[in-house]
């Protein structure tokens, strides 16, 4: 089980918040004499020194979080770097190095959410509302793509259901939607390099909303999100593949009937609505059996693929009585 209650996890198998501060204090160190030692190297070479940062996450600031026991336990943490420099984020292009490059114009400040549809009265929430709204905490969560690679990220947020039960939907809201910012002028190559209808959509039924693994996620490694991973704001849900945990989102609507959602909509016989993680049900295109972890050695990425992505204690009750063989 990769997931539990402090009970059931051994201290020596958590990265404790003392040691991933301790880790943060040792990256602020090498900077501060990085930069130091670049004084004498001039303006021009002082980028080359420093720890690189593109220019779509140029703006992260510092979050102020506790840590919380839903994390994942005993695996290496998928770097900074490589966590922002290959993304899938087609409104800024389809290549994974695009989105860093292509997404510094998304404008973060002022943000706000609208939240509309089955609820007691509509109302838009600020960010800084939101980032208000609940402690934040440090969840370290597997992160599956049906591309078959995947990725170990220190995420920042609190659970989904927090967020609800403030928007106090009505009895009749049997799914949320989630939609994405989508703005030609700023995001061209959605238009340019696919054929998608954007924005882009995503949803979930309410059960699967309230459960407490899904993220309403602002940062990740203690920071605010990067533009190209969702700033400012985003969804994750670590036991589905990575597509159903939309970014940069502007509007949850409550409703009553199942969503669209985008890649569903553009081919439903590879992207289902549920897109669990599953290594039995194997996509069109990809084997779901095992898969490539992204920042390790060659010979230490290839690895088995688990049901629900390791979560099944947690969130395999939501599914009872479903074929999962039909729930891609």
């Amino acid at each position: 089980m990769l997931i539990g209650k402090p009970s059931d996890i051994p201290s020596s198998e958590i990265t404790s918040k003392s040691a991933y501060r301790e880790f943060l204090n040792r990256r602020r160190f090498l900077k501060a004499a990085a930069i130091t030692g670049a004084s004498m190297l001039g303006a021009d070479r002082l980028a080359e020194v420093l720890e690189p940062r593109t220019r779509a996450d140029a703006a992260v600031t510092k979050l102020k979080t506790v840590y919380s026991p839903l994390t994942t336990t005993g695996e290496q943490l998928t770097s900074y770097q490589d966590i922002t420099t290959y993304n899938n984020f087609y409104e800024f292009g389809v290549d994974k190095d695009q989105p860093a490059k292509n997404s510094g114009a998304l404008p973060t400040r002022p943000w706000s959410v609208k939240v509309e549809g089955l609820v007691a009265k509509p109302r838009t929430f600020d960010i800084e509302d939101l980032l208000k709204l609940r402690p934040l905490e440090d969840r370290t969560y597997r992160h599956r793509c049906v591309e078959a690679w995947s990725m170990v990220i220190p995420w920042v947020g609190y659970s989904l259901s927090e967020f609800i039960k403030q928007c106090q939907p009505l009895s009749s809201a049997n799914y949320v939607q989630f939609l994405s910012y989508y703005n030609h002028g700023v995001e061209p190559w959605a238009t340019r390099e696919t054929d998608i209808r954007w924005p882009y959509s995503e949803g979930l039924r309410m059960d699967e909303a309230m459960n407490e693994l899904a993220l309403l996620t602002f940062g990740l490694y203690g920071e605010t999100l990067p533009n190209q991973d969702g700033a400012p704001v985003r969804i994750v849900l670590p036991w589905k593949y990575g597509f159903k945990s939309a970014k940069s989102l502007v509007t949850i609507r409550f409703v009553k009937k199942m969503p669209h959602t985008t890649w569903n909509d553009e081919s439903s016989f590879e992207y289902g609505f549920y897109a669990n993680v599953n290594p039995n049900v194997p996509h069109p295109r990809w084997s779901q059996e095992y898969e490539r972890r992204i920042g390790l050695p060659f010979y230490e990425q290839r690895r088995k693929t688990l049901m629900f992505n390791g979560y099944t204690d947690q969130v395999a009750y939501l599914y009872k009585g479903m074929d999962l063989r039909k729930n891609f």
